[in-house]
């Protein structure tokens, strides 16, 4: 049985975006990224809202054979070889290989794929895995906090949602990112 791990790179206030829908302040450095690289490795299915899969879908066609750093480049190896699933009602066709849309967030859906996947799944995008927090279909949470507070924007976790959780991991790096794995408290 795969366990649904929520991913996401926010801000020290919480945001995965400012107010104008920017996110540069959270590219990771080489560090960083080397370890987002292990995170990402055992992922079997990424999960995804349209706007996130369009966002990522840069990874399915950047040159991996040059100018790209290796970290880069093992990231786009590891993005390519995932299977994944974008939830829109507007998209009609991905852009990308591995990939499927369903126009619907069905939960008993996504209990029944965590169910019969041999590897962990991921959820990506604020919003869809705020559905998730709320449906109780998330079972840990990977958060990678940056240096910087950006005062609003799009909430890296859901208002009104209740969640108790155990720490599991933690990990700081030289940049003053740091992050935090928690899982559903037992």
């Amino acid at each position: 049985m795969g366990k649904l791990i929520y991913s996401a790179i926010a801000s020290l206030d919480g945001y995965v975006e400012d107010k104008r829908g920017n996110f540069e302040w959270a590219a990771p450095d080489d560090e960083v990224h080397a370890f987002v690289n292990e995170l990402e490795r055992p992922i079997g299915t990424y999960l995804y809202g349209r706007r996130m899969y369009e966002t990522m879908v840069y990874w399915e066609t950047v040159d991996t054979s040059g100018d790209q750093p290796a970290v880069g480049r093992d990231f786009a190896e590891i993005w390519r070889a995932a299977e994944k699933i974008v939830y829109s009602r507007t998209l009609e066709t991905p852009s990308s290989a591995r990939t499927r849309i369903e126009r619907d967030f069905d939960h008993a859906a996504i209990r029944e794929l965590k169910q019969s996947s041999l590897s962990d799944l991921t959820i990506g995008g604020a919003e869809l895995a705020g559905q998730a927090i709320a449906a109780g279909l998330v079972d840990e949470y990977d958060l990678i906090l940056c240096p910087i507070v950006v005062g609003g924007g799009k909430r890296a976790l859901p208002d009104d949602v209740r969640v108790e959780l155990e720490l599991v991991d933690e990990r700081r790096f030289r940049s003053g990112v740091v992050h935090l794995r928690y899982r559903i408290h037992d």
